[in-house]
């Protein structure tokens, strides 16, 4: 049975979500499962922008059949496909065989490559600036390459003044009936999901994201429509300052995140004393994480949040920490950048721990490494305390 939702008297949101799907991705827990979304907009032609994942393929051709109301699809865009987004469109192709597609130069390869059907006969390839008219609609298409993949462009309804963003202002969750942020604070209310999908989603192509920021600012837009997530049409000034922070990599809080990594309990001691000593100071919303029992990408969207960023860890094997190194390499990989890091080590005979963490920073953007360190020798010293001390005050005074 079909489950639409009118988003305005043209547009049907016409996506669904898996609530048992454990692992976005196979990498990312979501505990409240995911959305997909897709949308129909009925005008003299009818247009559907994206399509869906696999595991929520039957609810979505049911929902599409029924918005359609025996309509002919005319033509499908394409926005972005990977295949959370695209996986239905192969039955979808071949339902509405006379249905035309439209995206960027890549999707036509990237489709045969995914599905094995070309539609090089069916296909308009459209480029920055083209318009599509439906009757009343028009939609104009805005390349958006790397976010984050190569094919990506967002469609703008100059009509509804409505911007279709791919990837762009996801976040992780499923909906549940609710499918405007205003309704239940699903993005604001979540931030920490949306940040979340941003930093490891999206969170590597920040010069990328800037340049289509830029070019949604010449656009007078109501209503953003995402892949994932709420769409958003309220107080859009806040979900676009909060992308402008993060793919700028411009901390949101003068706050301090401690990830530390413990066998014996040494580590984990200083750590938490380090962050007594900061809340002594006025330092506010520390967090501290067991890079044993928290998942890498809570840690990456933290460290897109707060400006200091502090490592503990133990010499393993003349190494380092397994599970510290898996924390450090998707840092690194992010490309993150303005932050102020210093690092806690531990080694029963040869620490080596510092140097280690450190090496994962070389190459990113406006680093500070501070010079102060911790150099624990199995459990936390006199002396450890005073350098704690030191680390305390000088992460306190860069913030």
């Amino acid at each position: 049975m079909h489950n639409t939702i009118r988003v305005n008297n043209d547009v049907t949101y016409i996506g669904a979500s898996d609530r048992r799907i454990a692992l976005f991705e196979n990498a990312y827990p979501v505990g409240n499962g995911m959305s997909y979304n897709s949308y129909l907009v009925t005008d003299k032609k009818t247009v559907l922008l994206d399509t869906c994942d696999s595991t929520v393929e039957k609810q979505f051709l049911e929902n599409l059949e029924n918005a359609l109301a025996g309509k002919a699809l005319d033509h499908i865009i394409i926005n972005h496909m990977e295949p959370d987004h695209s996986a239905s469109l192969k039955a979808v192709l071949e339902k509405y065989p006379s249905a035309t597609v439209i995206g960027t130069m890549q999707v036509s390869k990237i489709v045969q490559q995914f599905t094995g059907i070309d539609i090089t006969d069916r296909f308009n390839t459209v480029k920055e600036g083209d318009t599509l008219n439906t009757g009343s609609h028009t939609f104009r298409f805005i390349t958006a390459p790397m976010v984050h993949w190569p094919e990506v462009m967002m469609t703008y309804d100059e009509t509804d003044k409505a911007l279709y963003s791919a990837d762009a202002f996801g976040r992780f969750g499923a909906l549940s009936g609710n499918i405007f942020d205003d309704e239940a604070s699903l993005w604001n209310g979540h931030l920490s999901s949306a940040r979340r999908y941003y930093a490891n989603i999206v969170g590597k192509y920040g010069i990328q994201v800037q340049a289509v920021l830029k070019k949604a600012a010449a656009l007078d837009i109501k209503m953003i429509c995402p892949l994932h997530g709420p769409i958003l049409r309220e107080n859009l000034a806040y979900y676009i300052d909060k992308y402008d922070k993060w793919s700028s990599y411009t901390p949101e809080d003068n706050s301090v995140i401690i990830a530390y990594g413990s066998v014996y309990g040494g580590t984990e001691n200083a750590a938490d004393i380090l962050a007594a000593k900061l809340s002594e100071k006025g330092v506010k919303n520390i967090r501290i994480y067991d890079v044993s029992k928290t998942h890498y990408s809570k840690i990456v969207a933290e460290a897109f949040r707060a400006k200091a960023l502090v490592f503990a860890a133990p010499t393993i094997d003349g190494g380092l920490f397994t599970e510290m190194e898996t924390v450090l390499n998707e840092i690194k990989n992010k490309n993150l950048a303005n932050r102020t890091v210093a690092f806690i080590e531990n080694g029963t005979w040869g620490p080596l721990a510092a140097k280690s963490m450190a090496a994962y920073f070389e190459g990113l953007k406006n680093i500070n490494i501070l010079p102060e360190k911790c150099t624990v020798r199995s459990t936390v010293s006199e002396a450890n305390l005073k350098e704690l001390d030191k680390i305390a005050d000088a992460v306190a005074a860069c913030l």
